[in-house]
């Protein structure tokens, strides 16, 4: 899409956590191959006891032996797989649910072991620079939105917006708007609530299964302050409804102020908490972990609710998620809830387009070269 440039990229990986008590902890690889390189980091966390960050890097190091392509690690919790290789209290808190509930959104109490292997063994434990941070310096939808429909109107496609899909047919056609439209393909990209609405029953025998993915909120705290309150441009919490800290001041237009993004993964605690009540949480619990906030006026203060912003990942979640083809030739599915092989994140939806769109491309090429509809691979028997 050429828009990397706007995209800035850590070095490597370095993440500092901060405490409403002022203890601070960082976490930064090291120059070491991987899986090495986070191990030196782990064992000079500074918000765990020696003997945790000894037991930590074992806990790593087990992670690391687990396949997250094993079917068997769908059905056991994630915290109770925790719990059974030493990793007490302390250390999920400062550590493993530092990250498996952003990447999961959901608690490792309630968590699938197999996503979360995922996002430990590729991210944290595997190549030495997959876990660097990507920060936008422009919003999102600008980022690969706006990009994305100039790049197909360039190609001489059509982008209809707020255009409302009622009806899939074999074909396939769509009804759109009340017109039915005959397609060479279909990607049905939509929440698996609507596509288990849409996709029709032959197409997808076990499309009532997808409504057993159930949802999980993500909620987005937006602060703006008179005055710059940190120099970081992001950072974790522990011990606080604070998870993660962005500077979106740039991104944001922001001038002579700080614009700040807290983002709360698992959030069903503060999903229909008013915003008024969200001011008063949240406003000193900022002030705890950055001081400097507590001589800032507060300019605007607003929030963000997403409250299916992602599928449950919980044990059995796995076993739910529907492949990108479908038994209709031409009919496919995207979107990060498909089986992918990784969890409900952007990465995983990018992964789901691909998928999709190689599954249709090759249904367009057998199709102009007269072969019989369903010869592509990745049907199912």
């Amino acid at each position: 899409l050429g828009v990397s440039h706007r995209v800035r990229l850590q070095d490597r990986f370095d993440v500092r956590v901060l405490t409403p008590g002022g203890r601070r902890g960082r976490l930064r690889r090291g120059r070491l191959p991987g899986p090495l390189h986070l191990l030196p980091a782990l064992a000079a966390y500074g918000l765990l006891s020696p003997a945790d960050r000894l037991r930590a890097v074992r806990g790593a190091l087990a992670l690391r032996g687990l396949d997250p392509a094993d079917p068997r690690l769908d059905g056991i919790g994630l915290g109770a797989w925790l719990a059974e290789h030493g990793q007490g209290r302390a250390a999920r808190d400062a550590l493993w649910d530092l990250f498996a509930v952003a990447a999961l959104n959901i608690g490792a109490d309630e968590a699938a072991l197999g996503p979360a292997a995922m996002v430990f063994t590729t991210a944290l434990l595997g190549r030495a620079g997959a876990a660097d941070i990507g920060l936008p310096a422009v919003p999102l939808g600008e980022l690969h939105g706006t990009a994305a429909l100039a790049a197909i109107e360039r190609r001489g496609g059509r982008v209809r917006l707020s255009a409302k899909v009622q009806a899939v047919g074999p074909g396939p056609w769509i009804v759109v708007d009340g017109a039915r439209i005959a397609a060479s393909a279909v990607v049905m990209a939509t929440p698996h609530q609507q596509a288990a609405r849409l996709v029709p029953a032959g197409a997808a025998p076990g499309r009532d299964r997808w409504r057993g993915l159930g949802a999980s909120p993500i909620v987005n705290v937006h602060v703006v302050y008179d005055r710059p309150v940190t120099t970081l441009p992001f950072a974790a919490a522990v011990g606080s409804p604070v998870q993660w800290i962005f500077d979106k001041t740039v991104a944001g237009g922001v001038t002579g102020g700080q614009y700040l993004a807290v983002s709360v993964s698992a959030a069903r605690r503060w999903i229909e908490v008013p915003t008024s009540e969200m001011r008063e949480a949240f406003v000193p619990e900022l002030e705890r972990l950055l001081p400097a906030a507590r001589r800032a006026a507060v300019r605007d203060f607003f929030v963000t609710r997403e409250r299916r912003a992602t599928f449950r990942q919980s044990p059995g979640s796995g076993a739910l998620r529907p492949g990108a083809a479908t038994r209709w030739p031409g009919l496919y599915l995207a979107g990060a809830w498909t089986d992918t092989g990784w969890p409900d994140t952007m990465e995983g939806a990018v992964r789901s387009g691909l998928e999709a769109a190689r599954l249709a491309r090759r249904h367009l090429e057998q199709a102009a070269a007269g072969e019989a509809p369903g010869a592509a691979e990745g049907w199912p028997a």
